[in-house]
């Protein structure tokens, strides 16, 4: 854990670094902003996938689904601000690009806030490689479960037994659908909310609000889960039906010339965060339930093949708005589509709880 932590802190050392190299060739510098997003990315999977393999590494079965929430959900959190960050510290620059002179002067003041952003980054992530450098054990003295201290499957047959577990993958797709259409929906919300008159920063509250909301119910559900075992297919079905409720909602209100439904910000603001605080918070209950649904497959390689499922679904509907960005009722309507979907497929799962078992029973 300690490798792959300092691994992926300096690949987004050297990616943010990338970012703010002074270049005044703008070729070459987009060259490195891309090269330095790559970095990032290539960083991702151990940021979003580590909680699973962190909380049963260093905590007992009943506090691992708060661990997994708590390490999980924080990662949240980065997006949050980033919805403050744009609209507050960038200015927007609508408003003066009738007037040449404004818009110049307005365009290098929005280059300078920019720039202000990426240097700001790069400070935090160095900090943060720095801090893990420092002190970051790998594991704790004694192993804290029977769990903790099995052997676990390589990765040839960690993916052998995912690829041929029907289960797995049924609960694979009802993960990375509707959270990979979130995602991308969510990247574009202020271009969603702009046709129904919402401005940037008003979108930007939107979405902060909504992660916030979903990492406070998401850490709440998963205590719930730690002091009553067996009840993570039960918590997905109540937060995947409010998912689809609130995305229905959402859809149907822009639609207000068909539907009639009042149009009001605080309509749009209250369907958008029941929906991300719906969807963010069944991100460690999802997580949990992968482990144990595949144990003794690592936690790392079953949430890496459930996050890569996310992306490509984010990625394929974020192409398809490449070629269809002048309307986005379309985009709207995926979302309850794929919360239905994924409340279809948890409904039909039959779940099972091997390591818990193996630490409850084995370890008795």
């Amino acid at each position: 854990l300690r490798v792959t932590v300092l691994l992926t802190s300096s690949l987004m050392v050297l990616g943010a670094g990338l970012r703010c190299v002074p270049i005044s060739d703008l070729e070459i510098r987009k060259k490195l902003i891309h090269g330095g997003q790559l970095l990032n990315g290539l960083a991702g999977p151990t940021v979003m996938n580590a909680a699973p393999f962190l909380s049963t590494t260093w905590f007992s079965p009943d506090e691992r689904a708060t661990a997994t929430a708590i390490a999980s959900l924080l990662n949240y959190l980065g997006s949050a601000g980033a919805f403050l960050v744009g609209p507050l510290v960038v200015p927007s620059p609508n408003g003066t690009a009738h007037l040449l002179l404004a818009s110049q002067s307005n365009t290098e003041h929005i280059k300078d806030r920019i720039e202000a952003v990426l240097y700001a980054e790069f400070g935090m992530v160095s900090l943060i490689f720095s801090a893990a450098l420092a002190y970051f054990p790998s594991r704790p003295p004694f192993p804290p479960s029977v769990a903790a201290a099995s052997q676990r499957l390589s990765y040839r047959r960690s993916f052998c037994r995912l690829l041929s577990n029907f289960r797995f993958l049924m609960i694979a797709l009802a993960y990375a659908i509707p959270l990979g259409v979130f995602s991308g929906w969510s990247g574009v919300l202020d271009l969603i909310l702009t046709p129904v008159h919402v401005s940037q920063v008003d979108a930007g509250w939107i979405g902060f609000w909504s992660i916030v909301g979903g990492c406070v119910v998401g850490i709440a559900m998963a205590r719930f889960a730690d002091f009553i075992r067996g009840m993570l297919k039960f918590i997905l079905l109540l937060l995947l039906s409010g998912a689809t409720l609130a995305s229905t909602w959402f859809t149907l209100t822009c639609l207000t010339s068909v539907t009639h439904l009042p149009l009001t910000t605080a309509t749009l603001y209250t369907s958008c965060i029941l929906l991300g605080i719906f969807l963010n918070s069944s991100v460690p209950i999802f997580f949990e339930l992968f482990v144990e649904t595949v144990y003794p497959v690592p936690e790392g390689i079953s949430c890496g093949v459930v996050t890569f499922l996310s992306n490509v679904f984010m990625g394929v509907l974020l192409f398809f708005l490449t070629f269809y960005h002048t309307e986005f009722s379309w985009f709207n309507w995926c979302l309850p589509g794929s919360c239905l979907l994924s409340l279809l497929l948890i409904l039909c799962f039959r779940e099972s709880y091997d390591r818990l078992y193996l630490d409850v029973v084995v370890s008795v």
